[in-house]
């Protein structure tokens, strides 16, 4: 088991399951709707660990697409699609392009994390700013003190 890799289950199924239903959708409704399943795929490449497993998470999670698309969901194929080799040709497109939107779910969230940490660089160095500021502050009223402490002396002899 420890050299199995750290897969997320729960982005990888929602992913599919998201997909699935936004094709299932686009069928029954409207077909604008088809378009949409991306957003599952780029949730189970988001929700992986690192840009190659998620790119490998965004293929597997296309393969309700295929079913969908043997079954007939995203209308009837023709011409070179109807031959065996058209219809391995389409599922090997719904593949590459799963692998691809899961790649940059990946990608995305490589990023976004990226940019959290400078942000929390950024804010640590006002908060340091401030600390420093307080110290310096301190220091400078002590040493006020101790003027004022050797000007009263003078002054009072």
């Amino acid at each position: 088991m420890a050299n199995l890799p750290n897969i997320q289950i729960k982005p990888l199924v929602f992913g599919a399951a998201i997909a699935a239903a936004f094709i299932l959708f686009g069928w029954q409704f409207n077909d604008w709707l088809y378009p949409f399943s991306a957003i599952g795929l780029l949730y189970a490449g988001y929700g992986q660990e690192n840009i190659t497993m998620g790119t490998i998470m965004g293929a597997v999670a296309s393969t309700p697409i295929i079913i969908l698309f043997l079954d007939g969901y995203l209308g009837q194929p023709t011409g070179f699609f109807i031959t065996e080799n058209g219809i391995i040709a389409i599922a090997a497109i719904i593949i590459i392009v799963g692998a691809l939107v899961g790649f940059v779910g990946a990608w995305t969230k490589r990023s976004r994390e990226k940019a959290k940490e400078e942000y929390e660089k950024k804010q640590n160095i006002g908060k340091n700013k401030t600390k420093k500021k307080k110290q310096q502050k301190k220091a400078d009223a002590q040493k006020t003190k101790e003027k004022t402490k050797y000007v009263d002396k003078i002054f009072k002899k």
